[in-house]
């Protein structure tokens, strides 16, 4: 489905952009997009739904360690074969991004991470990815995990923050973060950091507010709709962009007591108080193999729908789901940040996530091969 109209109000949201910086100093340093996400290391492998009912786990979920989780940590590293990734919703998408963009020094991220082994490789593994990182380094917690546990081709996270928990408020208005700010044009932030440093995202809000630079933020999971609701809802009015996938949209439609329709609930979410009215909102839900419905609020500020329908992967082609939603965001900003149609930005994430479906974890081969028909 195609609208016109809908493509001129999203290429004027994103030609009005300033950077708040001159455009020689944005264009030497190739500033684009800052991330600021929950850093982890992931250590990921295949398990039985045994080892899943053991510690209390579902597949296609996304949960914060609790006590009784701690252990499983230390099985996976001892009992199977593990592959350590780069991790974090925040962070895959980043690592996308400049994987589709493929223009050096794009991107930028934060977060905290621990000054130990683990947080060395992350920084190495995420660099070699072409991100640049800004972590704050915490001496006395450890380097955030995430157990991805692959079962049937789905994928349970259970996440274990540590330093990525101890993010401050002071790193990002430090001197040298700032500049970073100044200088870019976008912002991203998953929900995850809800849990983190909600002052932080507002603050990210209030400058994209003040300079009509464009934030895009996740819903995440439906536990930080849940539990998490007060610092969603600080967040929600700065937000430009909203990402979220079916579940978690209905999630959100249920906390306002809205019908279970996703329709229904992206147009109104597209609808919801914002502080920046020179940008008409965007909301984007996928749902898998499904159509991804996008909903842009126009200039007669009634809610336009779009959908678009992900190329078609066989059941055998499919690897591993963890991090598609992540990746198809890293796709849909690469064409995002350059003012392409919501199409052509739709058509990059659903790419981008059949790329990294077919492999097990977020990794790349090669370079992108993309191309708009």
């Amino acid at each position: 489905v195609r609208s016109s109209a809908a493509s001129d109000v999203y290429k004027r949201q994103v030609s009005t952009q300033s950077t708040g910086s001159s455009p020689q100093l944005r264009q030497s340093l190739n500033m684009t997009l800052l991330i600021i996400g929950n850093p982890l290391l992931d250590i990921s492998t295949e398990v039985q739904p045994s080892l899943l009912e053991k510690y209390g786990l579902k597949s296609g979920n996304a949960i914060l360690a609790e006590s009784k989780h701690i252990p499983l940590y230390q099985e996976l590293v001892t009992d199977y074969p593990i592959e350590y990734i780069p991790g974090g919703a925040g962070q895959n998408t980043a690592r996308c991004f400049q994987w589709m963009f493929q223009k050096p020094d794009s991107t930028h991220y934060i977060g905290c991470i621990g000054s130990d082994n683990f947080g060395t490789l992350l920084q190495q593994l995420t660099r070699k990815d072409g991100v640049i990182t800004h972590y704050l380094i915490d001496k006395e917690a450890s380097t955030g995990t995430c157990a991805v546990l692959i079962c049937e081709k789905e994928r349970s996270l259970v996440a274990n923050l540590a330093a990525a928990n101890n993010y401050k408020k002071s790193h990002f208005d430090s001197p040298e973060i700032q500049a970073i700010v100044q200088s870019v044009p976008f912002f991203y932030i998953t929900g995850f950091f809800l849990t983190v440093s909600p002052e932080t995202m507002v603050a990210v809000g209030e400058h994209a507010v003040a300079n009509n630079k464009t934030f895009l933020i996740n819903i995440s999971a439906p536990f930080l709709v849940d539990f998490f609701w007060d610092q969603m809802n600080s967040v929600l009015p700065y937000a430009d962009v909203i990402f979220g996938n079916e579940t978690e949209a209905q999630a959100f439609g249920k906390k306002q007591n809205w019908p279970e329709d996703l329709v229904e609930i992206g147009q109104r979410l597209a609808i919801w108080p914002k502080k920046n009215a020179n940008k008409p909102r965007i909301v984007v839900f996928t749902q898998g193999s499904k159509e991804t419905l996008v909903f842009v609020v126009n200039e007669t500020n009634n809610v336009e729908l779009l959908s678009f329908y992900p190329q078609k992967l066989e059941a055998h082609q499919i690897i591993d789901t963890n991090g598609a939603g992540d990746s198809f965001v890293g796709g849909f900003l690469s064409e995002f940040v350059k003012g392409s149609s919501i199409e052509k930005a739709v058509s990059a994430g659903h790419w981008c996530a059949s790329q990294i479906i077919q492999t097990s974890g977020c990794k790349f081969v090669g370079k992108p091969t993309w191309s708009f028909e």
